[in-house]
């Protein structure tokens, strides 16, 4: 035993967390390159039509907006999930909005009454000689233990493969 008596603070704050559910933080940076300019890409982002396409990661997922406010201050608010299924609700605040160049947004999703995560994102555009550069962060904050954070990046890496592929086939 120290002197200091820190082993007793130390087991009692480990007692003040031993029955509650795990909270979870992850940083999550992705980086994808389209070959269309950051203008179309941001177009990508703005209409929530086009983001019900290219956001699901696989044609087993739906996602469906609700509301689509796409402004500073606006909101939008998704179910996604499983076709059978889409219990999922995404609510998302947009706080900062820079076109094409960013975009800065709070991101919850919840499952009934049950919060899974939250989340601070921001999307990165830059131009480069072959269209552009997007760098995606997500600061997710996953409740009850939740693995929602390979969930995200999963989920995130097939959308932008998607994304990928709807913008090549668009005219240029």
């Amino acid at each position: 035993m120290t002197s200091d008596g820190s082993e007793h603070v130390a087991a009692a704050l480990e007692g003040l967390f031993a029955d509650r559910p795990a909270v979870v933080h992850d940083t999550i940076v992705l980086e994808q390159h389209f070959e269309a300019a950051p203008e179309q890409v941001w177009a990508a982002f703005e209409s929530a039509e086009s983001r019900s396409r290219w956001g699901v990661p696989s044609a087993a997922v739906m996602l469906e907006f609700i509301e689509a406010d796409f402004r500073v201050g606006g909101r939008d608010v998704a179910r996604c999930g499983p076709k059978a299924d889409p219990r999922y609700r995404v609510e998302t605040r947009y706080l900062d909005l820079v076109p094409p160049q960013r975009l800065v947004f709070s991101e919850t999703v919840d499952d009934g009454a049950r919060r899974l995560s939250a989340a601070l994102i921001t999307v990165e555009l830059r131009p480069i000689a072959t269209g552009t550069a997007l760098r995606f962060t997500s600061q997710v904050v996953a409740f009850d233990g939740a693995d929602i954070a390979s969930g995200v990046r999963l989920g995130y890496q097939a959308a932008f493969g998607n994304l990928a592929a709807e913008l090549a086939m668009a005219p240029r």
